[in-house]
């Protein structure tokens, strides 16, 4: 059968869920491989007048087509479709029942598993059935979707990267498809491996390639215009998250800080019930212990006891008496001490200096004087000069 629009409608119409249905009409749409943008608009324009259930079939002869294309490394259908498959796979979804709605996204993972098409194109069909799903306020657990329900909505501090990615979203999948268009014909009028016809048709070929990549030119800058937005937005995003992270790290800081104050206190009041500390009392911080040590207390200044000086060879007897004589009234018992025992024999040492050397004498009696005779081992002089003292006083 010759390739036709009539031709391609019939071999969709004709299309049922049975696997060999599938695959027959697959192999003649490959055959015709050189008219994959028309049987492609063909394609979509059958899926949108169909039913649900035509359409399923449809997405299936799609996926029977580009897996087996991509297989072969015959890409014709795969850049023929990734322009429309978005709106072709919203168009069976919506609308349909959970069942079949099930089968369709199993048929897009099966192409986000094995990468039938490009990223950006997959994260459109993600896209454009996830709205569907938000649309009827339930979202599903998809390719790229949340399996938390309605509640699993869209930061608010990433609400301003959504326009910017989609519409980076849109305008690439147009932009692929033209600068492949464009690469493809440049390379056969231009390529090295390119025959130049004659002058006029040569001259033909020319013009259609100038706009053809005139086109693709247009589309690529609309993509950069598009993606220059996108990054000045996730750049704002980002700005705002690292002054949130300066903040954070400071507060951080501070709180480690007054942990470890705290723990400290903690242990300082616990040391202090540990000492003793009435459970009445308010907690002071004198109360607690201490890891210091206590201050020294500074020790009294004390007299030095110095005796006094003697010279050998001018002794002063007198300087003798007059100590004698401040000891023994210095212990005098107190007069108002009564009774049996109200007064102490008084005994101590007096120390006198002769010429000849020193001697002890023990003075016992009650009035604190030796008795001084003739035959004591003393000067006579001295011992005249005391009888003179006694008696005058």
């Amino acid at each position: 059968m010759a390739y036709t629009d009539d031709a391609v409608l019939a071999k969709l119409s004709a299309l049922s869920e049975a696997a060999d249905s599938i695959v027959t009409q697959a192999q003649w749409i490959m055959f015709h491989r050189r008219h994959a943008d028309r049987t492609v608009q063909l394609w979509l324009q059958r899926l949108k007048d169909s039913t649900s259930h035509k359409r399923l079939n449809l997405i299936y002869l799609a996926n029977e087509v580009a897996q087996q294309t991509k297989a072969r490394h015959k890409e014709d259908f795969v850049v023929a479709f990734s322009p429309v498959i978005a709106e072709a796979v919203a168009t069976a979804y919506k609308g349909a029942s959970a069942d079949i709605q099930n089968r369709i996204q199993r048929v897009v993972d099966v192409w986000k598993d094995r990468e039938i098409f490009e990223k950006p194109i997959i994260e459109a069909i993600d896209t454009r059935i996830q709205e569907i799903n938000q649309a009827r306020g339930t979202v599903k657990a998809g390719l790229g979707g949340s399996i938390f329900g309605s509640a699993a909505t869209i930061p608010a501090e990433l609400a301003p990267l959504t326009t910017p990615q989609q519409n980076v979203t849109k305008l690439l999948l147009g932009m692929r498809t033209t600068a492949n268009s464009a690469n493809q014909e440049y390379d056969k009028l231009l390529g090295p491996n390119s025959t130049a016809p004659s002058a006029p048709v040569y001259a033909a070929r020319l013009s259609g390639l100038l706009k053809t990549l005139a086109q693709a030119e247009g589309a690529v800058e609309q993509c950069v215009k598009a993606r220059r937005e996108l990054v000045l937005a996730l750049q704002k995003v980002l700005d705002t998250n690292r002054n949130a992270l300066v903040f954070e790290e400071n507060q951080l800081e501070t709180f480690v800080t007054r942990r470890m104050e705290v723990e400290d206190k903690k242990t300082e009041v616990e040391r202090a019930i540990m000492a003793g500390l009435p459970d009445d009392e308010p907690f002071l911080s004198g109360n607690g212990l201490s890891d210091q040590p206590d201050p020294e207390l500074e020790r009294p200044e004390v007299e030095a006891l110095t005796p006094p000086s003697m010279d050998s060879d001018h002794p002063e007897q007198s300087d003798s008496k007059d100590e004698t004589e401040s000891r023994a009234t210095a212990i005098q018992p107190d007069k108002k001490i009564t009774g049996t025992h109200s007064i102490l024999g008084l005994q101590f040492k007096s120390v006198s200096t002769t010429t000849n050397g020193s001697k002890k004498r023990k003075i016992d009696d009650a009035d604190g004087f030796p008795d001084l005779g003739e035959d004591d081992d003393i000067d006579s002089d001295v011992a005249e000069m005391l009888r003179r003292d006694s008696g005058g006083s």
